[in-house]
């Protein structure tokens, strides 16, 4: 055999993996020796008393790494065999996955196998920006306010800030129910048991269910199933943008996704740094949120919910997924006692880019909304005191003309669905006085 044809030949042999052992169990973390193994591969760990467990390399220490598993440990012990895979992270997609529950490491939680189905890695790059299209189409969500003066185009990623009990989860329901998307996914990341059943059956519609696709890690999952459950999420709306298809991605919540994150990284090793959260977390989100967007084939928009205590948006997950994404809808808590939903606090919030979705006469009825409403709030107090006399400054007469209006507007039945026409033609009656102004006419050269 010439020298050349041998090398083609042991170019295609795979190496056998040499297996090894487990060293340590310490709270979440598994050391072992495992030649071979590199960080994100997936390694399998032989128990007694039950079935394989699977682990994740998420580094090492000298000649041992560290292993964080992906399910609970019980029946481990320091003779239990750790087999590399050679393999990273995989979970099964295709359009047969639409109207199923899985959980995070992509098994079927309603009781049904899957079919076959392709092999898709949970980890990959984002698109390169240059291939990205740009967002110059508007996808109505359903919601008048958000479609109105928020306005959302295909590929946008939007933060909803929200503190508990605010409406987040009606809200995302409603998006999932109303918007034009073709696909729908939704990742409930760290969710108490109970409210899975509750969104399925109270937030979803039997035609909604047919077009989505459910990814779940409760509360009691493992911190690193947690911290899967938003990537595979996100790679099962990768495969669906790859053919083709529009995706309305919801993700609640990635405050969870960062505190699993932080669990994995101290557990590893890391040292705090932010307010207790380590280096990981905050290279973990951009690493996450930007895999999501437009592409050459598709489109994944995306809404990821944010807790915010006492409806502050200062803590620095918050401040971090702010700078990254394209918008943000901030409920307020004030709103919500009132019984306003949705409780969107429209002074707060931002669509970076509505001005590319609308034209110059939206832009104009939203501002003039913007407008009356800080107005009404910069006056308020004086208002309920009886302190303004009616007269004093025209901009707050016209607000306080208008905010009754404005505010009728801004609620809207947790059933109604409306469109992106009737967002516009609301907008114009609220301001039907009003007409801008014509142009002047062009001087004549002399």
């Amino acid at each position: 055999m010439k020298l050349d044809d041998a090398l083609t030949v042991l170019s295609s042999v795979t190496a056998p993996r040499v297996a090894g052992r487990v060293t340590a169990l310490t709270g979440l973390v598994l050391r072992a020796t495992a030649p071979g193994a590199r960080v994100g591969e997936t390694v399998i760990v032989e128990r007694a008393g039950g079935p394989p467990l699977v682990a994740e390399v998420v580094g090492f220490r000298q000649e041992e790494v560290v292993l964080l598993p992906l399910g609970p440990a019980e029946g481990v012990g320091p003779d239990s065999v750790v087999r590399p895979t050679g393999r990273t992270f995989a979970v099964r997609c295709g359009p047969a996955l639409l109207g199923r529950v899985i959980d995070a490491l992509g098994e079927p939680l309603d009781g049904q196998p899957l079919p076959p189905l392709e092999w898709w890695p949970v980890e990959r790059a984002a698109p390169d920006p240059l291939a990205r299209k740009r967002v110059t189409r508007p996808l109505s969500l359903g919601v008048r306010a958000i479609d109105g003066l928020l306005t959302v185009g295909e590929g946008q990623r939007l933060g909803l800030f929200a503190g508990p009990g605010l409406g987040k989860t009606t809200l995302l329901g409603h998006f999932a129910r109303h918007s034009d998307a073709e696909v729908i996914v939704i990742g409930l990341v760290g969710e108490r048991g109970r409210e899975v059943r509750d969104f399925l059956d109270g937030q979803l519609d039997e035609a909604t269910r047919k077009r989505a696709v459910c990814v779940v890690a409760t509360s009691d999952a493992p911190p690193l199933l947690r911290l899967k459950s938003a990537f595979v999420a996100t790679a099962v709306a990768e495969h669906f943008r790859a053919l083709g298809r529009r995706v309305l991605l919801l993700v609640d919540s990635l405050t969870r996704v960062a505190r699993a994150q932080r669990e994995v990284g101290l557990a590893a090793g890391e040292p705090p740094a932010r307010q207790g959260y380590p280096p990981s977390v905050f290279a973990m989100l951009p690493r996450l949120l930007e895999r999501t967007g437009q592409s050459a084939e598709g489109s994944i928009t995306a809404v990821y919910a944010i807790l915010t205590s006492s409806d502050a948006t200062d803590d620095p997950i918050a401040d971090e997924v702010r700078a990254i994404l394209d918008g943000h809808i901030v409920l307020s808590r004030e709103l919500a006692a009132r019984n306003h939903w949705p409780a969107i606090d429209v002074v707060r919030s931002l669509s970076r880019v509505m001005d590319e979705l609308v034209d110059g006469e939206h832009r104009r009825l939203a501002g003039r909304v913007r407008e009356v409403l800080a107005t009404y709030e910069r006056q308020r107090d004086l208002v309920l005191l009886g302190a303004y006399r009616p007269g004093s400054d025209p901009a707050t007469d016209d607000a306080l003309a208008r905010v009754g209006a404005v505010e009728r507007f801004l609620r809207q039945e947790r059933n109604q669905r409306t469109g992106l026409d009737d967002a516009r033609r609301a907008l114009e009656a609220l301001f039907s006085d009003e007409r801008p102004a014509a142009p002047a006419p062009a001087r004549r050269p002399r």
